[in-house]
């Protein structure tokens, strides 16, 4: 199907542009969300008298977008996920999670300005591209982790699955460590006898004796 572009589109064209493009593409796509026209004569004359008008509030969009942009690029979102020792997430992050991630920080974006080609599903730091105009796009940061504390880890570079790897060992030499102490500091029982007892029978001779004193 031929249709003509009323903004620039990604790997097309941009405005003004007649592009052939598949039919699912332009009914899904293209023209419901008001890129595109299809390429009739009618649409054709329509686009021409309109063209001036158009190409100039495309600008003032494109203007005020690259003023977001400045602001919004860059920056880094966390959300804390539930997920298994090995990384993997109990769901997924979407696009509609990103964008309203960066919603609570301010800033107006919709799930359809997120580029994500699949959820993301599993712990990390991953950089999105964010289209706040046709033509213009952004980065942002999305940082999913289980708590805080790993976010601000997985934020310094650190591997969060290594980190509790090396947990599980210090803590296991820890264990090792301290076994060994009370074993050192173990009581035989020779060392629990009075001095001139040499046997465990002694002991209780001894308090036998004691016992009939008493009474």
């Amino acid at each position: 199907m031929e249709v003509i572009l009323l903004e620039r589109v990604e790997n097309l064209g941009g405005i003004g542009d007649t592009v052939s493009v598949k039919a699912g593409f332009a009914r899904n796509f293209l023209l419901p969300r008001g890129k595109a026209l299809r390429a009739t004569v009618k649409n054709q004359k329509m686009f021409e008298a309109q063209r001036a008008d158009i190409e100039a509030r495309n600008e003032e969009a494109k203007k005020a977008a690259a003023g977001e942009a400045g602001k919004l690029n860059g920056t880094s979102y966390v959300l804390i996920r539930q997920a298994s020792d090995m990384g993997v997430l109990y769901g997924s992050v979407s696009s509609r999670d990103i964008s309203a991630a960066i919603g609570e920080a301010g800033f107006n974006v919709s799930r359809n300005q997120v580029v994500l080609d699949k959820p993301l599903k599993a712990l990390g730091v991953t950089d999105i591209r964010v289209f706040l105009h046709p033509e213009v796009s952004v980065t942002v940061s999305i940082n999913i982790a289980r708590s805080q504390e790993e976010a601000e880890a997985q934020a310094r570079g650190e591997n969060v699955l290594a980190r509790t790897d090396d947990e599980i060992e210090e803590a296991a030499g820890n264990a090792a460590v301290d076994n060994e102490i009370l074993s050192d500091q173990s009581v035989s029982p020779e060392e629990l006898l009075e001095p001139g007892m040499t046997t465990a029978a002694d002991a209780v001779d001894s308090d036998a004796g004691e016992d009939e004193k008493d009474a």
